[in-house]
């Protein structure tokens, strides 16, 4: 379980890349600093922003569903994705 969350943790970080970690910091240290699997799945939304502006909502969307893929198992249930009637 602990080398899952560090693959997601380490994930996220790639995805900010040097640009994400240099423009927005504050983003960069919640994922690197989040104690558990939840703090990560609560930073995802914030991945999610900066890699919109750096690379465009569809894309970044992309990303972060590979990332969400990633927790499956990990989280408490109410944790968990839920299916969208948008989709």
């Amino acid at each position: 379980m602990e080398n899952r969350t560090e693959g997601i943790r380490q994930l996220m970080l790639n995805e900010l890349g040097e640009f994400g970690e240099k423009h927005y910091p504050k983003i960069a240290l919640r994922v690197r600093y989040a104690q558990d699997a939840q703090g990560l799945w609560y930073a995802r939304g914030d991945v999610m922003a900066v890699l919109s502006a750096m690379q465009g909502e569809t894309i970044a969307r992309q990303k972060v569903g590979s990332i969400t893929k990633m927790f499956e198992g990990l989280l408490p249930g109410s944790l968990g994705s839920r299916r969208s009637s948008l989709n």
